[in-house]
């Protein structure tokens, strides 16, 4: 009799094994390039402040009344340098979806995609009509001036996405770290895209500057939380070192938070403002400069006793502090430089983005002072 069995088809002759182990490596290829992503639009965006480019774009999502994209005869090379920051925002966007729509598709198959992509439709139809309206509302209230119509749609786009973020999270029957993590990263690009337009139509106000800034560096840090929680065992963890040890390094995590903050004031109140009419905050720069010191030296010291306590009782996170102790001391090294050279624009970048790397170093170091308590696999 002539064989009748149906032909495998070619999905399905691929065992399931193997197609996991694809979905895996996309997802970490993502969530790298999410981290470097974030990293980078903190150069591009010091970019934008240290040339001096932060109004090249007067408008906002517009970068002119009249056009998307700079004019180069009217703005010059201020224009493409801001817009190029902007194009960035896109890309770090982009990927911070492919990377909450991988860690659905790992956790909740295709069908949780397509739910996602459906409410993503949804939200941009609400961000759509809320545009509408505002635009509607401005026309009858303030015929003929300007009004933050975008910013209202932004708005409402973001509420929607966290909105999304709460109800995918909680319905997820496994890794909620990895969801809670990829849906703060795509909340807070929305969030910037926001804060960057109110930026903009602000004059480049120097506090809301400096809170762009510190959102990024936030950013980098939950990147590269998901990264560390992406490659460890799942489940349960307890603490893997003493307790003294866990008190100290979350004292260390404050005298980081505090350098970094009177880092963020010492530039805004220095002379990079983004552009030369912009006034800055008001405060004396030098003896800003000398008040952020203060706690990056204490901060150098703690970093430096964590490391040799860690080594001597061969702790965990001994290796990770071993790179906290090298990024914090090429930071020092860079912040004396900078400040001995008069603060030349290419070593406050370089300061800028090493902030945000050591801030991101602290934080894989802070998710190894707990190990897991059961050894289940992680993501292949």
């Amino acid at each position: 009799m002539p064989d009748t069995t149906t032909a495998p088809s070619p999905r399905s002759a691929v065992p399931v094994a193997a197609r996991t182990d694809v979905w895996g490596r996309m997802l970490r290829i993502f969530a790298w390039l999410s981290f470097l992503a974030q990293t980078i639009i903190i150069g591009t965006g010091g970019a934008v402040r240290l040339t001096g480019s932060g109004l090249g774009c007067s408008e906002w999502p517009l970068c002119t009344p009249e056009s998307l994209v700079p004019i180069y005869a009217d703005q010059g090379i201020h224009g493409l340098i801001e817009f190029g920051n902007r194009l960035m925002t896109g890309v770090v966007g982009i990927i911070a979806l492919a990377v909450v729509l991988l860690v659905l598709h790992r956790v909740g198959g295709r069908r949780r995609v397509v739910s996602a992509l459906w409410f993503a439709a949804g939200g941009v139809v609400a961000a759509a009509v809320a545009f509408g309206v505002a635009t509607l509302v401005a026309s009858l209230v303030a015929p003929g001036q300007d009004t933050p119509v975008f910013s209202v749609a932004t708005a409402v786009l973001l509420l929607a996405v966290i909105v999304a973020a709460v109800r995918f999270t909680r319905n997820s029957p496994e890794r909620r770290d990895l969801l809670a993590l990829a849906w703060i990263v795509l909340i807070g690009v929305v969030a910037q895209a926001l804060v960057g337009g109110i930026t903009v139509l602000t004059g480049l106000n120097p506090f809301i500057v400096g809170f762009h800034y510190t959102s990024s560096l936030l950013l980098v840090c939950v990147t590269a939380a998901f990264l560390v929680r992406l490659y460890a065992v799942p489940g349960p963890r307890e603490r893997a070192v003493p307790r003294w040890f866990a008190v100290l390094s979350h004292v260390t995590g404050l005298a980081l938070a505090v350098t970094i903050v009177f880092g963020v004031l010492t530039t805004g109140s220095g002379p990079h403002s983004g552009d030369a009419d912009v006034l800055r905050h008001g405060f004396d720069a030098t003896v800003l400069a000398h008040v952020h010191s203060w706690p990056g030296y204490i901060l150098a010291v703690l970093v430096l006793a964590l490391t040799v306590s860690a080594w001597v009782l061969k702790l965990e996170p001994r290796k990770w502090l071993l790179v906290l102790v090298i990024a914090i001391a090429v930071q020092v090294g860079v912040g004396v430089w900078q400040a001995r050279e008069g603060l030349p624009p290419l070593l406050v970048g370089i300061h800028m983005v090493l902030a945000s790397l050591s801030a991101a170093t602290y934080t894989v170091v802070v998710l190894h002072l707990k190990k897991p308590v059961a050894a289940e696999a992680p993501i292949s």
